[in-house]
């Protein structure tokens, strides 16, 4: 199955995705993590306000197949959660890439990204296996 990695997005191996646009990161799951999930039926994300520690978990999805942790791409503090996707998780199916985001986070060092895969790195470590 081939999915769509859209290239301004960083992805972490755990399948989260980071978009930086200045020094606010937006934080979700790729297409290829709510396919392996299946059906999404619950969310938990941290507080505007928590702060996110880079490869430390922030929260956790659960599907009817599994509970994973959600990892954080960067360090930084919450400045919105995606309500919206609190109470219909199974939305993120949707428009992972749009409105299924999860977090936004005001990042402290936003040179971090570079330190995740591009979208040719992370479609070819899939590919892989």
């Amino acid at each position: 199955m081939s999915f769509d990695y859209p290239e301004e997005l960083r992805y972490l191996d755990t399948h989260e995705y980071v978009r930086l646009e200045g020094e606010i990161a937006t934080i979700g799951i790729s297409a290829f993590a709510v396919d392996q999930l299946g059906d999404i039926v619950f969310l938990e994300l941290p507080e505007v306000g928590d702060a996110v520690t880079r490869e430390e978990t922030l929260g956790s999805i659960e599907s009817v197949k599994a509970v994973e942790d959600l990892k954080s791409p960067v360090t930084g503090t919450v400045i919105e959660c995606n309500d919206a996707m609190i109470e219909s998780p199974e939305q993120i199916a949707d428009d992972p890439y749009g409105e299924g985001w999860l977090i936004k986070v005001r990042v402290d060092d936003p040179s971090q990204i570079e330190e995740a895969m591009t979208a040719q790195e992370y479609s070819a470590q899939l590919e892989e296996g």
